[in-house]
C-alpha cells in the first residue's frame, strides 16, 4: 500500500538531495544547509519518512573491497508467462546472495538482475548451478560491467 503523496517544494527537494549525499548528516547541519530551523527541518524529514518518500537509510558497500570484483547485468527470459512461473523464479532469486537487484521489466526479457561475484569463474558457477537450476528460465543474456562512470547508488 502506497503512502500519501508529499507536496513537492524547494525545501523538500533540498532535504532529499542532501540526505542522498549523506544520510548520516545531523539534523542541525541539514537545517543549516537548507536554511530552515532545526525543528522545521526535523518535522519535514519525519513527514518524508512517514509518507514513504524516504524508504530508509543504508550503508553503501564497495563491492570490490567486499571481494566481488565481477559485476554483470543479466537479462532473464522465462519459458512460461504465468504468475506461477514468475513467483517461482522470484522466490528462487531472492535466495541467491549473488543477486543484488532483481527488476521485472518489459521487452524481450522478463527480468534484469544485477549480479556480483568474486570473479568470472564464480559467475560461471552461479550461472550454471543457480540460474541453470531454475526450470522456468528460457534464456540468459549476460552484460559484463567494465566500468561505471556514473552510479548514483554510491
Amino acid at each position: 500500500m502506497k503512502q500519501q503523496i508529499i507536496k513537492k517544494d524547494a525545501f523538500n527537494d533540498r532535504i532529499l538531495q542532501e540526505l542522498q549525499i549523506n544520510g548520516r548528516i545531523s539534523n542541525a547541519e541539514l537545517a543549516e544547509k537548507i536554511n530552515l530551523s532545526p525543528s522545521t527541518c526535523l518535522r519535514r524529514v519525519q513527514e518524508l519518512e512517514s509518507s514513504g518518500v524516504i524508504k530508509g537509510y543504508r550503508a553503501i558497500l564497495d563491492s570490490e573491497l567486499m571481494g566481488n570484483g565481477f559485476i554483470a547485468y543479466v537479462e532473464v527470459g522465462l519459458s512460461e508467462h504465468t504468475m506461477a512461473a514468475q513467483q517461482h523464479f522470484e522466490q528462487e532469486i531472492t535466495l541467491a546472495e549473488e543477486v543484488k537487484e532483481c527488476h521485472n521489466i518489459t521487452g524481450s526479457s522478463e527480468y534484469l538482475l544485477r549480479v556480483e561475484t568474486k570473479n568470472l569463474k564464480a559467475y560461471k558457477v552461479f550461472h550454471s548451478n543457480k540460474l541453470g537450476a531454475i526450470p522456468q528460465i528460457r534464456i540468459i543474456t549476460t552484460h559484463v560491467v567494465m566500468d561505471s562512470p556514473k552510479d548514483d547508488r554510491a
